[in-house]
């Protein structure tokens, strides 16, 4: 972690800090803030908590020991604590994204903002800083109600992708990164996803950008996934699908290979990088997750949750092209 963060200036990472907590948590005088970090993530605690303090916010940090994977549950009273919190920062190395600790205070209506594995060329980056996370909102809405009203989708890309589900009764979950109660935000990606009618997803996967996680990053060879009646029955490729199908398939779960959601990436200053948190909101690039699609609006709970990265998709909404690479059609 050390080496790379050498050069990068305090005044930048402030300035990050104060982004994250004044325009995409738009913290006010008295809320409750509560911090969530562990021991190798609390210097962005710090950062954010003094952000938060300067507005005049009541913060609480929690640090708990790193979870031994992602989506495992926070301690007893670190749920608690994010049960009473209007606005939730995560700095976290494994992620508590899609954990049950996470849905109820998203329920009783915190807003959650999205720290995993952060770095400080996040925090210093142009997906962070040179964003105007305002002007996205509306694209992402207009893709957002296609996904909503629409009945079938067909994903498609020059690689070899065509995959088609069903969302037939879906609501799309519109990450803007300026969430509302109850809403959350991966900062600095900003991404509309929509969960796949459980087990209706049927056809094929070409990742051909990243896998974010497990050490992963940005693929050498492309990873290619048979889907069939909403799960990955087969995963080939070089070793990069080996690692990620040989530990999906040590939880003995099925659900690990549920085809759990497609989300889109938004954010035109985003680089690919190999970091979750930036590669997901890359325009012209979308994500296959896979494994729980509960914190999604899904029924599917799992062990896990993962996503794919392809570049160059084309998406279909009921035979409506709405997205080709970077274009998006109203």
């Amino acid at each position: 972690m050390a080496d790379q963060n050498v050069g990068i200036d305090e005044k930048e990472l402030t300035r990050g800090a104060r982004q994250l907590v004044e325009v995409n948590g738009r913290v006010a005088e008295g809320e409750p803030v509560v911090i969530v970090t562990d021991p190798e993530m609390e210097r962005y605690a710090t950062l954010v908590a003094e952000a938060a303090r300067a507005r005049g916010a009541v913060v609480t940090t929690c640090i708990m020991p790193v979870r031994g994977q992602d989506g495992q549950e926070p301690p007893e009273p670190v749920a608690r604590a994010m049960a009473e919190a209007s606005v939730i920062f995560s700095p976290v190395s494994i992620s508590i994204t899609h954990t049950r600790a996470m849905r109820s205070a998203l329920e009783a209506g915190a807003r959650a903002i999205l720290m995993t594995a952060y770095t400080d060329e996040i925090l210093t980056s142009p997906a962070l800083l040179e964003t105007d996370f305002q002007a996205q909102v509306a694209i992402c809405h207009k893709i957002g109600d296609a996904f909503s009203r629409g009945s079938q989708l067909r994903l498609t890309s020059p690689k070899g992708t065509d995959l088609t589900f069903s969302m037939e009764g879906r609501t799309a979950n519109v990450l803007t990164n300026l969430p509302d109660p109850g809403q959350l935000a991966p900062v600095p990606d900003i991404e509309v996803n929509v969960v796949p009618v459980t087990g209706s997803a049927n056809g094929h996967l070409i990742a051909d950008a990243s896998i974010p996680y497990l050490g992963i990053g940005i693929l050498k060879e492309p990873v290619v996934c048979t889907m069939e009646d909403g799960y990955i029955t087969k995963m080939e490729g070089g070793p990069e699908a080996d690692r990620l199908r040989a530990y999906l398939s040590s939880f003995g779960d099925r659900n690990c290979f549920n085809v759990a959601e497609l989300g889109v990436g938004l954010n035109p200053n985003a680089r690919l990088t190999g970091e979750m948190l930036e590669d997901e909101g890359v325009l012209g690039t979308i994500h296959i997750g896979i494994g729980t699609s509960h914190t999604l609006g899904g029924e599917i709970v799992a062990p896990t949750h993962y996503d794919l990265l392809m570049w160059e998709p084309t998406i279909e909404v009921d035979g409506r092209v709405i997205q080709r690479d970077k274009e998006i059609f109203g």
